[in-house]
């Protein structure tokens, strides 16, 4: 009877490093399509904007079906820029319907002012945000703390 033996070829380890790479590659995948914080849920969306450093009123949730226009103009793709700079991407969703809730932010560092978190979200992710004063003159940026108004 002949046996076989267990030699460690060249296209085995080519399989190997192919099926190593696909897995990576899905992983990968994944986690880019937003897979982490699911802000469908209003604990969602305070765990979000907690992990960003700002403290909420959730009670103050205030929350509307917006739909997206189909061309970004003016005021619009400036918004946008500062949205690419954050990683997310409205030409992406043109003419689509999301979700828009704003809160309170209770932390802000500037007490003299209205200061509102408000989060684009479609399905489970969000696709826009900002966090911006009320007053006549006021501010917008980025959501993450450390960004500089505009």
């Amino acid at each position: 009877m002949k046996q076989k033996h267990n030699t460690f070829t060249k296209k085995k380890a080519l399989t190997i490093v192919f099926l190593v790479a696909a897995v990576l590659v899905t992983l990968i995948l994944l986690k880019s399509c937003g897979t982490g914080d699911d802000v469908s849920t209003p604990e969602g969306r305070e765990a979000f904007l907690n992990g960003l450093g700002w403290e909420i009123d959730t009670e103050s949730e205030d929350r509307r079906k917006v739909q997206l226009p189909m061309e970004l103009e003016g005021m619009l793709a400036d918004y946008n820029e500062m949205q690419l700079q954050q990683g997310y991407d409205l030409s992406r969703h043109l003419g689509e319907t999301c979700m828009q809730y704003s809160y309170v932010v209770t932390n802000y560092p500037d007490k003299s002012q209205t200061v509102l978190a408000t989060l684009y979200v479609q399905g489970q992710r969000v696709i826009a945000g900002d966090i911006h004063s009320t007053a006549m003159n006021g501010f917008l940026h980025g959501l993450k703390m450390e960004e500089p108004a505009i």
